[in-house]
C-alpha cells in the first residue's frame, strides 16, 4: 500500500490523505465530523444508517450524495458536510428510525448516553410525522450480563459485526423487510446460545437495544441494610476509565478518587483486585513452571477472562486441560475476603456482602458459576461494571472531580505494578514472566518491561523468552476470533508456543464491554493502557512475589503457592458445556 499523499477539499479546506479506508476517516482526521449510527473504526464499514451522508462535487462538476463511511477518498473532489439536502436527508433518517423505535427514553438505561437521542436533539426533532409501530416484541433478560430489547434496535448491524469479527458470531439478521430483526441464532434467548457474555455488542450499540444487566439497585439494598457489612474491590482497568464518565481524559488514573467515592457511597471496606492479580501470578507462575518441567498440558492457557473460558467450554472442551486451574483475580480475591473478613469484622458470612467492580460484563456470568462458591453461597455476591458504578456515583450526588484521593483499606489493597498491567492485553503474560523468571532462575530480572508483549492494535504476538537456557515462546492474543486460529494450530500440532494469553475483548480489559463506550475512538484504549503502564512504572514494587501483603498471606494462611490449601481456595475446574459434565484441571 502506498503512502503517497493526495488532496481533496472539505468545506473549502484542502486536506491531504493517503491510506484512509474511507472518506469519513479523512473528514475526522481533518478536524471535521459527521454523525453516524452504524460506523465503528474497528469494524468493517456497513453503510446501514445513512446518517453519515455528505454531498460530493466531482472535478467534472457532477454533485452526488454519498455515505462517507463506505466511499473511498478520491483526489480532487469537494466535500460538503451540511448542505440543505444533506441535513434534510439526515433528519428524515432520524424521523424514520424514531417511528419504528420504542420512545420510552426516560426509563431507558441508555438515556443520556444514546446516540439516537443525541442526534434527535441536535437536528431538532420535536415531532414524528410517521405512525408509531404497533407490535411490541419481548425483552430478553435471560443473560446475567446483557439485556436485549429488540424494540429499540435500529438495525445498524454494529452488534452483528462486533460479534462475528471479534468473537463467536451468535448474533445475526433474521427475516426480511419490515419483519427484519437482529437476534441470536434460531431466535433463542441469549442464555441458550453460545454467547460468551463479553458485552462487545453492548459497547457498539448506539441505542438501548443492548444494555448491561444492571445490579445497582440490588447493591444499594445491601448498602442501606444496617445488618450488612458490604465490601468492594475493583479491577485495574476501572481506574483508568471511570474518570471519562466525569469529563476526565481517558487513561487518567483515578484510583484515589475512586476509593473516596466508594467510601462516600457507603461501602464498609474498599479493597483492590490488583491484590488478587498478584495472588493469581503467584499461583499461575508456579503452575506454569511445573508444566514446563513435566512437559504436560502445554501450552498453558491463561484463565483470567471468563468469556474465553466459556468459549473453550462450549466449542473446544477437549482442550480444557490446557487451561490454568487458577481462578481469575476477582475470583481469588473474593474467597480470601469471605474466609478472613467475617472474623475480622465480627459478622456472620450471611451478613457479609462482597461486591466487585469490573470492566467486563462477562464477570457477572463468572460470579454465578457454581464452582465459585463456598457452602452454597457465591464468593462474589454482585458484579458492577465501570458504567454502573459511574451512574451509582452520580445518583449518590457525589462530585467525583472534587473528591480528595483516599487510600484503600489494608491488607487486601496492597499491590504491585504486575497486578496493575493485568488490564491490558499482554499484561497477564508479562506479569507471569516477571515472577516465573525469578522463581526458575533464582536471579533478579532487572529489566521488567517486556514491551514486545504490549500493544492494543496487534491481535496476535509471539514473544521468545530465555529462562537461563530454557527457551520458551509466549503467545498473546485478543479477541476469540484470533484465539481460534491458535487453537487450530494446537489441534494440528503445529504450535510452537508454551503459554497462550487470551483476552476476548480487543486490547484487553481496558476495552471491556462494561467500560465507558469508546467505539468512536480507537485511540481511547491505547490511552487507557498507557495509564496502567504509567502506574506500573511508578509503583515501588513491580513483581507480584515482592508484594509484602501477599508474602504475609502465604506465611500465615496459604502456606506456599500451589499448596493443598491454595488449591482448595484459589483453583477451580471447568465445565464441558456440550456434554454437561465436569472436567477437573490441575488436581
Amino acid at each position: 500500500m502506498t503512502d503517497e499523499k493526495k488532496t481533496l477539499n472539505i468545506e473549502g479546506k484542502e486536506v491531504e490523505f493517503a491510506n484512509e479506508k474511507n472518506l469519513l476517516e479523512v473528514i475526522r482526521a481533518a478536524g471535521f465530523n459527521v454523525p453516524t449510527l452504524c460506523y465503528r473504526p474497528d469494524l468493517t464499514s456497513f453503510g446501514a444508517c445513512r446518517m453519515c451522508v455528505v454531498e460530493v462535487e466531482y472535478p467534472n462538476g457532477r454533485r452526488m450524495i454519498n455515505s462517507s463511511c463506505t466511499m473511498p477518498p478520491e483526489a480532487g473532489i469537494k466535500v460538503y458536510l451540511n448542505t440543505e439536502k444533506v441535513r434534510r436527508i439526515r433528519k428524515t433518517v432520524l424521523e424514520l428510525l424514531l417511528a419504528n423505535h420504542d420512545r420510552k427514553c426516560l426509563t431507558c438505561s441508555r438515556s443520556g448516553d444514546c446516540e439516537l437521542q443525541k442526534y434527535s436533539e441536535e437536528y431538532g426533532i420535536t415531532e414524528i410525522k410517521y405512525a408509531e409501530r404497533d407490535e411490541i416484541l419481548p425483552v430478553d433478560n435471560s443473560s446475567p450480563s446483557i439485556v436485549r430489547d429488540p424494540n429499540k434496535c435500529i438495525l445498524c448491524g454494529a452488534c452483528v459485526r462486533a460479534c462475528s469479527e471479534f468473537q463467536s458470531g451468535v448474533l445475526g439478521f433474521a427475516n426480511r423487510g419490515s419483519k427484519t430483526q437482529v437476534q441470536p441464532m434460531a431466535g433463542k434467548p441469549l442464555a441458550d446460545v453460545e454467547c460468551v457474555n463479553c458485552g462487545q455488542c453492548v459497547a457498539v450499540c448506539p441505542t438501548g437495544a443492548l444494555t448491561i444487566n444492571n445490579d445497582v439497585e440490588r447493591v444499594w439494598e445491601h448498602i442501606t441494610n444496617p445488618q450488612k457489612k458490604v465490601v468492594v474491590h475493583m479491577a485495574p482497568s476501572v481506574r483508568v476509565a471511570i474518570g471519562e464518565m466525569f469529563g476526565l481524559e481517558p487513561g487518567v488514573n483515578s484510583i484515589g478518587k475512586l476509593n473516596a467515592a466508594l467510601k462516600k457511597i457507603g461501602f464498609d471496606m474498599v479493597f483492590d483486585t490488583n491484590f488478587g492479580a498478584d495472588l493469581t501470578i503467584m499461583e499461575e507462575a508456579t503452575e506454569f513452571l511445573g508444566r514446563v518441567k513435566s512437559g504436560e498440558n502445554l501450552p498453558l492457557f491463561t484463565s483470567c477472562c471468563p468469556a474465553w473460558i466459556k468459549y473453550l467450554e462450549t466449542t473446544h472442551p477437549e482442550l480444557l486441560h490446557h487451561l490454568s486451574s487458577c481462578k481469575s483475580p476477582m475470583s481469588m480475591q473474593s474467597p480470601v475476603l469471605v474466609k478472613l473478613l467475617p472474623e475480622k469484622l465480627g459478622v456472620e458470612r450471611d451478613n457479609l456482602t462482597v461486591v466487585a467492580i469490573m470492566p467486563c460484563t462477562a464477570k457477572k456470568f463468572e460470579a454465578k458459576r457454581d464452582e465459585l462458591s463456598q457452602d452454597g453461597r457465591q464468593d462474589t455476591d454482585f458484579v458492577l461494571t465501570t458504567k454502573e458504578l459511574g451512574r451509582m456515583i452520580r445518583s449518590a450526588g457525589i462530585d467525583f472531580n472534587a473528591l480528595d484521593p483516599e487510600p484503600a483499606d489494608s491488607p487486601f489493597a496492597e499491590y504491585t505494578g504486575a497486578g496493575t498491567i493485568f488490564g491490558a492485553s499482554g499484561g497477564v503474560a508479562e506479569a507471569a514472566v516477571r515472577t516465573a523468571y525469578e522463581f526458575a532462575t533464582g536471579e533478579e530480572l532487572k529489566d521488567v518491561d517486556i514491551k514486545a508483549m504490549r500493544g492494543t492494535s496487534e491481535r496476535c504476538k509471539d514473544i521468545e523468552l530465555d529462562l537461563k537456557g530454557t527457551k520458551l515462546t509466549v503467545r498473546v492474543v485478543s479477541t476469540l476470533k484470533e484465539a481460534e486460529k491458535s487453537l487450530q494450530e494446537i489441534i494440528a500440532g503445529t504450535n510452537k508456543f508454551q503459554m497462550l494469553e487470551v483476552m476476548a475483548c480487543p486490547g484487553g480489559c481496558i476495552n471491556g464491554g462494561g467500560q465507558p463506550r469508546s467505539c468512536d475512538d480507537s485511540l481511547i484504549k491505547v490511552k487507557r493502557a498507557e495509564g496502567l503502564y504509567k502506574e506500573d512504572r511508578e509503583l515501588p514494587q513491580r513483581k507480584s512475589h515482592l508484594n509484602p501483603s501477599i508474602k504475609k498471606l502465604y506465611d500465615e494462611f496459604l502456606e506456599t503457592p500451589n499448596s493443598h490449601k491454595a488449591h482448595e481456595l484459589l483453583h477451580t475446574y471447568y465445565k464441558d458445556r456440550r456434554k454437561d459434565s465436569y472436567i477437573s484441571v490441575g488436581e
